[in-house]
């Protein structure tokens, strides 16, 4: 369900726009957008953790679940004794956390919508969330910790002095809150997907209702079924796939599946129907299907 907040894009330029529109910085002369971006295949997801999908007493169950982890991760790297360390390496490797996943990039966010070819039936949205403005809702211990770091997104590094525990970060301000946290470099997908992390001050807060409370923050861009197509075909040739951001046989072998899968019947301008040729093969290839 489309609100006032949500952009539809028609066409590709339109969604350029959309993407990269209020990125001039006027204090430095950049091109240096202020929002983070999250997509989704189906426009009508929320932004929910995976700790809430769980169901029943979640709340209750989120610390016995870290625990958990910590106790049977000990024969794997350990990213120390901080429990924001260990929370980013819980949600990076597919435990239920408060924890969302975002991404500096708006061509990494248009990857995720537009990945699964068996939900290219849905509209998909991405969500756009100014996390420089976000920092406006913060406790004020919060704010002097980040604001003397010189940052708009914390670190574990620079959030454990201040803040040591879930239990504390909930006690630090009655009124629900979102911080913006970036994990350590774990990996190389870490690095390459630009990723960053959400988290709410409760675990039962949803970023999305917040954010409907704080509408300056936000945005959404609206992407028709009908403009996956494009949008994943011009993304793989930007170097935008899965080989790249889940560097391994792992994400190779997706991409090649994916890259070597024909698209549906398309429609020429004046209405006649197109030979279904493999997007993928090239003009010698083609010779010998014509």
């Amino acid at each position: 369900m489309e609100t006032p907040k949500d952009i539809i894009v028609q066409n590709w330029q339109e969604l350029q726009v959309a993407l990269f529109q209020d990125s001039w910085d006027k204090n430095i002369n950049r091109y240096r957008s202020s929002y983070l971006y999250r997509g989704l295949w189906n426009k009508n997801f929320d932004l929910k953790t995976s700790l809430i999908r769980l169901g029943g007493a979640y709340d209750r169950l989120e610390p016995h679940i870290l625990r958990n982890f910590r106790k049977y991760a000990h024969n794997n790297p350990s990213p120390g004794n901080s429990v924001w360390n260990w929370l980013a390496v819980a949600q990076h490797h597919g435990l239920p956390t408060r924890l969302l996943d975002w991404t500096y990039s708006p061509y990494v966010a248009l990857h995720f919508a537009t990945a699964h070819l068996g939900h290219y039936d849905k509209d998909a949205a991405i969500w756009c969330v100014n996390y420089v403005k976000s920092t406006q809702y913060l406790p004020k211990k919060l704010q002097e910790a980040i604001y003397n770091e010189g940052s708009n997104v914390f670190t574990p590094d620079v959030l454990e002095p201040v803040c040591a525990s879930l239990k504390e970060l909930a006690s630090l301000q009655e009124e629900p809150f979102v911080l913006f946290l970036e994990p350590p470099s774990l990996d190389a997908r870490i690095v390459h997907q630009f990723a960053l992390f959400s988290m709410m001050s409760t675990p039962h807060a949803i970023l999305s209702q917040w954010l409907q409370n704080h509408s300056e923050l936000y945005f959404r861009i609206i992407i028709p079924a009908s403009l996956k197509w494009e949008i994943r075909d011009k993304l793989d040739q930007a170097n935008i796939t899965e080989r790249v951001l889940f560097p391994g046989l792992a994400g190779l072998s997706q991409w090649l599946k994916r890259h070597y899968t024909s698209a549906p019947p398309h429609k020429g301008d004046d209405g006649t129907q197109l030979l279904n040729i493999p997007w993928h093969l090239g003009p010698a290839e083609m010779d010998g299907m014509l």
